[in-house]
């Protein structure tokens, strides 16, 4: 994880522009189901002994058709997210003018619980109440445990779209290319992108490069066991 500056601008700058929880997860989310659904697919078709060409049919159609779905329900959701944070946000305002005393003791408890006693505890009471959107924002984060930056929908469901389509057509890269052994190399090759997904998510998590990689790997590769056996069943 990079350092950054310490300097009385750069801690503006920052505190001023907070990133939010960024497009890590849509991205992760995204590529992970991209390539499990399209190697399933690819290991179902495969198994049950049907031809390369509606393996890329069935794969096309997935990367396009789920990856859609995908992106639509995870603005759907980001977008119910944003629209309850607008909702508490009235309720707070509503509450702050009917009951301003109510609220202000609402604050101190935060504020307690935070480590504040005493006449610093009233100060920052004080100092917080007599700006409304301070107020309504400590609110949000102490009462209902959400975070102070909005979140994109639009942006949430484009990266989850461009990383499902990226990764999930990986599978389909040997069938298209005519490769001769097609389903090894698919499966190969996206055994390879479970590893580098999971690999990539351990830069902003504890975890070693190569436990991230191999537990992602894992699941990625149960899946694709688990349509493959289930294709088997129906081969001729």
């Amino acid at each position: 994880m990079a350092d950054h500056g310490h300097s009385q601008q750069e801690i503006a700058d920052r505190i001023d522009a907070p990133p939010g929880r960024g497009v890590l997860r849509d991205v992760v989310y995204g590529g992970i189901d991209g390539s499990v659904t399209t190697l399933a697919i690819v290991a179902g078709v495969a198994g049950a002994g049907l031809s390369p060409f509606v393996i890329v049919a069935l794969g096309l159609a997935n990367v396009l058709a789920d990856g859609f779905s995908m992106a639509a329900g995870n603005y759907s959701g980001t977008k119910a997210e944003l629209d309850n944070i607008r909702r508490i946000r009235a309720i707070e305002e509503r509450h702050i003018r009917l009951y301003p005393d109510g609220e202000r003791g609402e604050v101190l408890e935060i504020l307690y619980r935070k480590g504040l006693s005493g006449r610093v505890l009233e100060q920052a009471t004080d100092a917080i109440t007599a700006d409304r959107d301070t107020w309504i924002n400590l609110m949000i984060e102490g009462e209902y445990g959400l975070g102070s930056v909005d979140p994109h929908p639009l942006k949430a469901a484009a990266a989850t779209f461009a990383a499902f389509v990226v990764a999930g057509m990986v599978p389909l890269v040997p069938f298209l290319l005519g490769v001769e052994g097609a389903f090894p190399a698919s499966v190969l090759m996206t055994l390879g992108v479970f590893f580098a997904i999971g690999a990539m998510k351990s830069r902003w998590s504890l975890a070693p490069w190569w436990r991230s990689g191999l537990e992602t790997l894992a699941i990625g590769g149960a899946a694709a066991a688990i349509a493959y056996l289930v294709g088997s069943l129906f081969h001729p």
